[in-house]
C-alpha cells in the first residue's frame, strides 16, 4: 500500500466523532491520532514523527503528554534526535507515577499533576525539532515480555472457530467474574454466514487482541493504557484514565467499552485482591464511572491472586465445553495455545465428528486483520471471515442467558441519562 493511501486508516466515523465530541475534549484531535495510531503500527509513520506531530497539540488539550511510544533505536537515529529521545524521557519520566498517585476523585490534585508535567516538558523540549518518547510509565512500549526473541512471558489465545458452536458460556463466564455492567461484553461471539463456506452459521469469539504494538496505547495522553513489561499485557490504569475514548476510536477491533454511569456491581462487591496488579495499578475486574474498559486477559489470575492454579489460565477459556479456546504463553513451545495450534498444522486431530464447524481437513490459521501490522497476540484456527460475511442470529440468544446483544442502545441510555446526546 502507498504511504499516501489513508483510506484503510480513516477509521472515525460519525458514530465514533459522536463518542468522541461527548467527552468534551478535541474530537478533531482524537480523530486524527486513530488514524496515525494505526499508519505507525503499519510502518507508514513513524513513532518519532507520530510524537512530534501531536505533542503540542496534547500538551494543549490535556497538559501532559505520557503516550506510550517506543523510544527508536539509537544506532536509526541521528545524534541531535538521541539527544532529544533523552531529554523527553528526563522530562516524562515521572509524570505517570505522579498521576497514579493521586486519588480517581481528587480531580484538582489530578490536574496539579498533569500541569507540573507541562512545565516538566517545557523544560525538556524547548527548541527541538524532533522529540522521541516516553514510554507511559513502566510499559513496555511496544513489544514487551521478551519481543521477537520469545524470552520471558507473552500470553495469548488460540481460538479455534471449528470448535465453536455458539452457546455463549464464554461471555457469561467474563461478566461474571469481572462483574462486568450491562451491554459492557468483554469477550463477543459473532454468529455469520459467509458465501462460500457453506450454509451453516459461523461463528468468531473476539476479545481484546493485546496487540504487541497496539495503536491505543500510542494515543492515550496521560499513558493510562499501557503495555506491561513482564508479560505483553495491555492494560488501562482505572485510576488515571480521563475518559477521553481516544483508545476507542483507534482500536481496528472494537473491544472498548465506556462506562457510563455507576457501574451495575458495587465498588464493595468486588474483591480489591482481583483488581490491583502487582505494581500497584488498579487494572483488574470492571471499570470505574467514566473510564475505559475492556478484557484484561484475566490480571488477577496470572498475576496469581486467584491462587497458583489459576495462573496460565482465563474465565473464558474454563467455560467453554467445545476445546475452543486456548490460552497461554506464547513464548513457551509447550503451553496449551501452541500445542493446539501446532497439532492442528501437524493434521494430528482428523476427526470431525464432533465439531459442527468443521470445513474437512484442511487447516487454514489466521489473526484478525494482520496486516494492519497491530500483531495481535490472538490466533485463529478455522476459515477468516470473508468481506462478504453477514451477520445473523446465533443458536443461542443472549437473553436466554442473562446478556444484552443489542449494546448500542444500552450505551445509549447511559449516555442520555448521563448528560450526553442521544443517538
Amino acid at each position: 500500500m502507498s504511504t499516501d493511501d489513508e483510506s484503510m486508516y480513516t477509521t472515525v466515523d460519525e458514530e465514533d466523532r459522536r463518542l468522541l465530541e461527548e467527552t468534551g475534549f478535541d474530537a478533531d484531535l482524537g480523530a486524527e491520532m486513530a488514524r496515525d495510531a494505526q499508519r505507525v503500527a503499519a510502518d507508514e509513520l513513524s513513532e518519532v514523527e507520530f510524537y512530534r506531530r501531536y505533542h503540542d497539540r496534547i500538551l494543549e488539550e490535556f497538559d501532559v503528554d505520557d503516550r506510550e511510544v517506543d523510544i527508536p533505536d539509537p544506532d536509526e537515529v541521528d545524534e541531535e534526535d538521541v539527544s532529544a529521545v533523552e531529554r523527553v524521557e528526563e522530562a516524562f519520566g515521572g509524570v505517570g507515577e505522579a498521576l497514579r498517585s493521586v486519588g480517581g476523585d481528587d480531580a484538582e490534585s489530578r490536574r496539579s499533576v498533569m500541569k507540573k508535567g507541562a512545565a516538566a516538558a517545557a523544560l525538556g523540549l524547548g527548541g527541538l525539532g524532533t522529540a522521541g518518547a516516553t514510554t507511559g510509565g513502566d510499559g513496555a512500549g511496544g513489544a514487551g515480555a521478551g519481543g521477537d526473541d520469545g524470552e520471558g512471558t507473552r500470553w495469548g489465545m488460540t481460538i479455534n472457530l471449528n470448535n465453536c458452536d455458539g452457546c455463549l458460556a464464554c461471555m457469561v463466564a467474563c461478566n461474571q467474574e469481572h462483574k462486568l455492567s450491562r451491554g459492557a461484553n468483554w469477550m463477543y461471539v459473532f454468529s455469520f454466514e459467509d458465501e462460500g463456506q457453506g450454509d451453516e452459521t459461523n461463528f468468531l469469539p473476539r476479545t481484546c487482541q493485546h496487540c504487541t504494538d497496539s495503536p491505543c496505547t500510542k494515543v492515550c495522553p496521560v499513558g493510562a493504557r499501557h503495555t506491561r513489561e513482564e508479560d505483553g499485557l495491555v492494560l488501562t490504569d482505572y485510576d488515571i484514565c480521563i475518559g477521553c475514548r481516544y483508545c476507542e476510536v483507534s482500536c481496528p477491533y472494537g473491544v472498548n467499552y465506556f462506562q457510563w454511569g455507576e457501574p451495575d456491581v458495587p465498588e464493595s462487591e468486588v474483591d480489591d485482591d482481583h483488581q490491583i496488579d502487582d505494581r500497584g495499578r488498579w487494572v483488574g475486574a470492571r471499570p470505574p464511572e467514566g473510564v475505559m474498559g475492556k478484557c484484561t486477559f484475566c490480571v488477577d489470575r496470572q498475576d496469581g491472586q486467584m491462587g497458583e492454579e489459576k495462573v496460565g489460565t482465563t474465565a473464558c477459556e474454563e467455560a467453554c465445553t467445545m476445546n475452543a479456546i486456548h490460552f497461554g504463553d506464547l513464548n513457551d513451545p509447550e503451553s496449551d495455545p501452541n500445542r493446539h495450534l501446532r497439532e492442528y498444522r501437524d493434521g494430528q486431530e482428523n476427526d470431525t465428528s464432533d465439531y459442527p464447524n468443521r470445513k474437512g481437513h484442511t487447516v487454514s490459521t489466521f489473526k484478525l486483520l494482520e496486516e494492519r501490522g497491530t500483531e495481535p497476540n490472538v490466533r485463529f484456527v478455522g476459515n477468516e471471515p470473508s468481506p462478504h460475511a453477514e451477520q445473523v442470529e446465533g443458536p443461542v440468544a443472549y437473553e436466554d442467558v442473562g446478556l444484552v446483544d443489542d449494546r448500542k442502545e444500552v450505551l445509549d441510555q447511559g449516555a442520555a441519562a448521563n448528560g450526553g446526546e442521544e443517538a
